[in-house]
């Protein structure tokens, strides 16, 4: 399952997506909306909500390819990945994703690769809605 949804995400849907009894292991991470964000000098502004954009017909490829990849590093790899548009409340997750594998550490890796590869290459748009205006913020992997 790889897919932009306009609305909620459905996680024990997306996990379901993974899960097979030959899997030892099964991660899903929820990257959520959060209430405050430092600002360009390091201040830091209450949010409201978050709206996301994208681009469905260009963003679900990255999504596949991204897959791809994780099936080819880590053999026997299961994964589901799902970015949310519209408005996200805080505490709502943005993007979900879930990996399955047949052990745990390739498991931890094969996640936290998703989540960077995401990051780095999905055609999706953040804009933070503040008590006192918004932003629009690029999609970034973190250290």
């Amino acid at each position: 399952m790889f897919a932009i949804v306009d609305g909620p995400i459905d996680v024990a849907q997306v996990r379901a997506r993974v899960s097979h009894p030959s899997l030892g292991a099964i991660l899903v991470f929820e990257g959520v909306g959060r209430e405050d964000f430092p600002d360009q000098d390091g201040v830091r502004q209450r949010v409201v909500h978050l709206a996301y954009e994208a681009y469905a017909e260009m963003a679900v490829p990255v999504l596949e390819q991204i897959g791809q990849e994780m099936t080819e590093r880590w053999p026997g790899c299961r994964v589901a990945m799902v970015h949310r548009t519209g408005e996200v409340r805080i505490g709502e997750p943005s993007v979900v994703i879930a990996v399955g594998t047949p052990h745990r550490v390739q498991c931890y890796e094969a996640s936290r690769y998703a989540i960077e590869a995401l990051k780095e290459r999905l055609p999706v748009w953040k804009k933070e809605i503040y008590e006192d205006g918004s932003a629009w913020k690029a999609n970034a992997s973190t250290p």
